[in-house]
């Protein structure tokens, strides 16, 4: 017997590939904690040193660079945190460091938008963090630029203004854990495929939106991404 789909289902969504017309499908989310020492410090807490930890959103939380997003309910303290993305471009199961080069298909500039009030919350009493961080509209990503086209991380300047004043400055290379160490841990538990994007972590300087507020950001050779605060729903 034929079966049929009760309700439509979305295609997964997509991010542009720089200097193609290829888009690349996008299946999973990872996020990276705590991996800049001075956003730890403002946040309170020390850096994990002994090894990365991890948090999801969902696919469907993903937007394209120069949207609108509404001002999400539940929460009266949304931040913004301007991130160094990762996309996969070959498959890795607990691979090494080389391994883990070798399957990075390239990295793009993104925003985690969080509900701070209901993370700290939720951090707190030792509960997970899926009411402030898996928020939707909250992973916006910009074009993707393949590794090929892209020098060595390193010492590239990422930045966030909000209304064209700079909240955020730092270095990728104040990331503790690197884009490679990322990709091989993970790969321990994960079998990570084309089409997960992982999200490196924030440095110092997160803050509160309010609706109309306009967020721009960028790391040196990759393009920018930006997002307006609409009205709540």
């Amino acid at each position: 017997m034929t079966q049929t789909q009760l309700f439509p289902s979305p295609a997964w969504p997509t991010v542009p590939v720089n200097g193609t017309s290829a888009s690349y499908p996008v299946h999973r989310i990872f996020c990276v904690g705590r991996n800049y020492a001075a956003h730890a410090a403002e946040m309170g807490v020390e850096v994990d040193r002994e090894a990365p930890f991890y948090f999801t959103k969902s696919a469907l939380t993903l937007q394209p660079t120069g949207t609108t997003v509404a001002y999400p309910p539940g929460t009266a303290n949304f931040h913004y945190e301007m991130e160094l993305v990762i996309a996969i471009g070959a498959p890795i199961f607990k691979g090494d460091l080389a391994a883990a080069a070798k399957a990075i298909f390239g990295f793009a500039c993104g925003l985690d938008m969080t509900r701070r009030d209901l993370q700290l919350e939720a951090r707190a009493k030792q509960r997970p963090w899926d009411l402030g961080k898996d928020v939707e509209q909250s992973a916006v990503v910009a074009p993707i630029t393949r590794i090929g086209d892209y020098a060595s991380i390193g010492d590239q300047r990422i930045h966030l203004e909000v209304n064209g004043e700079v909240k955020q400055d730092a270095r990728l290379s104040d990331l503790i854990w690197k884009v490679e160490e990322i990709v091989s841990h993970l790969s321990n538990y994960y079998h990570l495929q084309p089409g997960d994007l992982i999200m490196t972590g924030t440095p110092a300087g997160v803050g509160a939106v309010v609706p109309g507020d306009v967020i721009t950001g960028g790391i040196d050779g990759l393009e920018a991404v930006s997002l307006t605060v609409g009205p709540a729903e």
